[in-house]
């Protein structure tokens, strides 16, 4: 995977977050389509680290091959 897509699919899941966040009720955050939503940001919010551990990796692992 490139460093370009990962980059989208970062923008995607920023993009997930900011909708998910407009479904959440904040008077009620545990009524059903909430709850449905705040597990929608903490996906997002996993899937983002994911990703971020993902580049970190490739960039040891091309410094690791270049030398």
């Amino acid at each position: 995977m490139s460093k370009t897509l990962s980059i989208i699919f970062i923008v995607i899941a920023i993009a997930l977050i900011a909708y998910n966040v407009t479904l959440v009720n904040f008077a009620d955050p545990f009524e059903k389509n909430s709850t449905i939503a705040l597990i929608g940001i903490m996906a997002s919010l996993c899937a983002i680290v994911l990703l971020l551990v993902f580049v970190t990796s490739r960039k040891i692992q091309d410094k690791i091959n270049k030398d």
